[in-house]
């Protein structure tokens, strides 16, 4: 009996028609069934933002291609691509669900305000193992042949191995050709940072407006991170966890002179 191929969610931030997303649903097609939710506009830094104040349109897209898979494009973010993929358009939860391929880096500090990332993030919460595939290149005309080599490979290790409960992987692929990237290093988070600054403009009817700027810094001199990877040519493969609890300080806040609750001593 042949083996049941896997059914794969495809999601992105960029939208439907990012080049990024297509060399994704390229790679995903050779692997198993396909089904891709992905925002019909561009979606960049929404992070984990949901839309609760206005409808949800989902439109199926003809594929003219002659590849298997369904499109689907919807009116919200990464993150309603997920939760309405899931409850309503898949007949049965995805065994695996993959975002990307983003148009420039989510390592580090990045990871928090990705809509890639959330989108992985979101399907690891419904149980489903889940990556997020970025490359180092925020050009439209991005080369992502290189990319497909090593999306494949993690692609088929988290199928073949899982993932722990709660833990999504962050990928981040160096903008070099096949032959120059080095390999895959599983990393931490580099402790970096944006130093942000506000491009102060004033508008032909004198109203203030500002364009955010600044740059990104990295003190983080650690051989062992995600920065460090992509610097020295590798992929970097960070798994990433969505208990925001700092288990490290919970101990230390029970050592806190907290005041008793009044209504306990009546």
């Amino acid at each position: 009996m042949a083996k049941k191929r896997p059914l794969i969610l495809v999601i992105n931030d960029d939208g439907i028609n990012a080049p990024g997303i297509r060399a994704l649903i390229q790679v995903m097609n050779t692997i198993g069934d396909v089904c891709v939710v992905a925002p019909d506009s561009p979606q960049s830094g929404m992070g984990h933002a949901i839309t609760i104040n206005d409808a949800l349109y989902c439109n199926s897209i003809k594929v003219t291609n002659g590849d298997p898979h369904q499109e689907f494009s919807c009116s919200g973010t990464p993150v309603d691509c997920v939760k309405i993929a899931v409850n309503e358009i898949l007949k049965r939860k995805p065994d695996l669900c993959v975002s990307g391929i983003n148009h420039g880096s989510n390592s580090s500090i990045n990871v928090i305000y990705s809509g890639t990332m959330s989108a992985a993030v979101e399907a690891g919460t419904h149980g489903i193992p889940a990556i997020g595939f970025s490359l180092l290149d925020y050009s439209q005309d991005a080369d992502f042949e290189p990319s497909k080599k090593y999306v494949k490979i993690i692609t088929e290790e988290v199928l073949k191995n899982g993932l722990q409960t709660g833990v999504v992987l962050n990928v981040n692929i160096p903008k070099l050709s096949e032959s120059e990237i080095k390999g895959i290093k599983v990393a931490r988070q580099a402790d970096a940072h944006w130093e942000e600054k506000f491009d102060k403009r004033t508008n032909p009817v004198g109203r203030d407006y500002y364009w955010l700027t600044g740059e990104f810094v990295n003190k983080d001199k650690g051989e062992d991170t995600d920065e460090w990877a992509l610097y020295n040519g590798f992929v970097s493969v960070v798994p990433v966890q969505f208990d925001l609890t700092a288990h490290h300080a919970i101990k230390e806040l029970n050592s806190w002179d907290f005041p008793p609750n009044p209504q306990r001593e009546k």
